[in-house]
């Protein structure tokens, strides 16, 4: 049993917290935002009112929070998890940030005599709900076998994918990815539309042909072939289209950073930041099919 401090309460980091208070771990929740400490807590989950008290008896950390900028302040900061945290703890930040950041954090906690990983998953809340989540582990050997147990309570395929930052590199790529197969198969979807053909008949044969992919066979973003899909829910998340454009964006910042040439996911970036736009960053990502035809209007 981990005595954990989890920062971070928000959609992913509530049920993070269930399952491993399931798995027989002992949890303190922290939020910076009070209302995210008392939905928890109204859970029936175990709360602590500053970092330095969730902390106190905590043997792992184990963050989920918005930004690179965030992530340096929890850990960083006079008050944060380096200048608080008892020695040996393990620290483990799950957050979907810039590489740079999740690099220079690790750093900091390396030179301040701490075991830091950066472990982003894939999964979005239905897979955090279900104990179902994908952990991509960036950081040293020792790191990652020190994570694992924990990281076992809340997803069952874990990844050791290199150094400290690889983590977050990974994430970056594999949400770029799903990202373009959005479009890319909304955009089938609309011409199959205008040559008369059905959803369900392009359904049925591209998910057994070459065209297949993760969007279309899981996420399928028209009405009808997938009763799971949230476009049966009027694209309700699921995984928001905001949260999709900030993925989107770390790409293209990656991308610029690093010389790769990376046209397509500046196209699809640029289809999220109109959703966004439109008022519809709170809808489901797969709602770009609802964009491209017309059906979404300025909320």
């Amino acid at each position: 049993m981990a005595r954990i401090a989890f920062i971070g309460l928000g959609n992913m980091g509530r049920p993070m917290c269930d399952n491993l208070t399931k798995a027989g771990h002992d949890v303190v929740g922290y939020d910076v935002v009070p209302a995210a400490r008392d939905a928890y807590a109204a859970a029936g989950g175990r709360v602590a009112s500053t970092l330095a008290e969730a902390l106190a008896d905590a043997d792992t950390v184990i963050s989920m929070i918005p930004t690179g900028k965030h992530v340096r302040a929890a850990y960083e900061d006079e008050g944060g998890v380096l200048a608080h945290a008892r020695p040996g703890t393990m620290l483990i930040d799950c957050s979907t940030i810039d590489v740079e950041s999740a690099r220079a954090v690790s750093k900091a906690a390396a030179d301040a005599g701490f075991v830091m990983v950066d472990a982003p998953v894939s999964g979005a809340v239905p897979a955090a709900q279900a104990g179902t989540l994908t952990f991509m582990v960036g950081g040293t050997a020792e790191g990652f076998e020190r994570a694992r147990p924990v990281l076992t309570a809340m997803g069952p395929k874990i990844f050791h994918v290199g150094a400290s930052g690889n983590g977050v590199a990974l994430k970056i790529c594999n949400n770029m990815m799903a990202g373009m197969s959005m479009v890319a198969i909304s955009e089938v979807f609309a011409l199959a539309e205008k040559l008369g053909l059905d959803h369900q008949t392009v359904y049925d044969v591209m998910t057994v042909s070459s065209g297949n992919c993760w969007a279309l066979q899981s996420y399928c973003p028209v009405p009808g072939p997938v009763p799971a899909s949230p476009a049966n829910r009027d694209y309700q998340p699921g995984f928001a289209a905001a949260m999709m454009l900030k993925d989107m964006r770390l790409s293209q910042n990656a991308a610029a950073t690093s010389g790769a040439a990376t046209p397509l996911a500046g196209s699809a970036a640029a289809l999220y930041q109109m959703l966004v736009e439109h008022g519809h960053g709170n809808k489901d990502f797969s709602a770009v099919f609802a964009l491209i035809t017309g059906r979404l209007t300025s909320a």
